[in-house]
């Protein structure tokens, strides 16, 4: 039997031609980039804004220009990690259909465990997996040279989602740490950490343990707490809450181990679920 959780209703009026000022904006940030490079912590953010939003008249992620913007979105988001950890004064990134050549940057404000997390769940959801193993390689040293704190089970989730795709020792030890740091007696922000932070850790804790029933369970609940969450008064119309980001990825990385997905949601978009948009151009 499959669950339907829908999504808060929201006003749609005047969407398309929001949509429209947001994609003109991030274009012109996106053609910037190779004079300044450091615009990358706010190409990224405004690149999945405008991806996250399309999917505001679009749940299902069923038109071109939708999966267009979560790939720019996805190729924005691992340039971050790319100019960050190039080793020459260059490096080429390819954005918006167009190859790029970026200055390397280093260490910058926006090259944050969050800034990770967010490439690495779009280059799951678009199956970029050369990206992936790119952004696994990416070493946990970088992230805590932005000038900020963060909890330490960032950095432990992190940390277990580059062990999973390399094939790396510990998974399951550093798995239970970063569970154990979203304790509302440990995290910083219990809200965050506990609705929308733990959620995806025990969708992947079901997913490999096999435990099918268990990860429709998790899934479920991750979908219950982001809508809870994003449903929140002062919350509620930003784009972050239009789409699942985190259980999305996980729900991709389940479907394509074989997993079914018994869930269905507009923050959930079935198409780049289904990865029905693979191979549509060049990324």
């Amino acid at each position: 039997m499959v669950t339907r959780i829908p999504r808060m209703p929201l006003p749609t009026g005047r969407a398309e031609e929001g949509i429209t000022v947001l994609q003109e904006n991030t274009q012109e940030l996106i053609d910037e980039l190779e004079e300044d490079s450091t615009d990358l912590g706010d190409a990224q953010t405004i690149a999945l804004t405008l991806a996250q939003s399309h999917c505001l008249l679009d749940p299902r992620a069923a038109i071109y220009p939708t999966w267009d913007a979560w790939v720019t979105a996805m190729q924005v988001s691992s340039a971050v990690f790319a100019a960050a950890t190039a080793t020459g004064e260059h490096v080429q990134c390819r954005i918006a259909h167009k190859d790029r050549t970026l200055r390397a940057t280093g260490p910058q404000w926006y090259v944050t465990p969050g800034a990770w997390t967010t490439a690495f769940y779009l280059a799951v959801i678009c199956r970029e997996k050369g990206r992936i193993t790119a952004l696994c390689q990416v070493p946990l040293t970088l992230l805590r040279e932005n000038g900020s704190q963060f909890d330490e089970y960032q950095y432990a989730w992190i940390d277990t989602l580059q062990t999973y795709w390399l094939g790396g020792p510990d998974l399951v030890d550093k798995l239970v740490r970063a569970v154990d740091g979203t304790d509302p007696e440990v995290a910083s922000d219990p809200e965050t950490a506990g609705k929308l932070q733990y959620p995806p850790m025990e969708m992947f804790h079901r997913f490999i343990r096999k435990d099918h029933a268990g990860f429709t369970q998790a899934l479920t609940t991750a979908l219950q707490w982001h809508k809870q969450y994003w449903g929140e008064e002062s919350r509620i119309y930003q784009a972050s809450g239009l789409v699942a980001l985190a259980p999305l990825a996980m729900a991709c990385i389940a479907h394509d181990a074989g997993i079914p997905i018994e869930v269905e949601s507009d923050y959930l978009p079935a198409t780049l679920l289904g990865r029905n948009w693979l191979g549509e151009f060049p990324t």
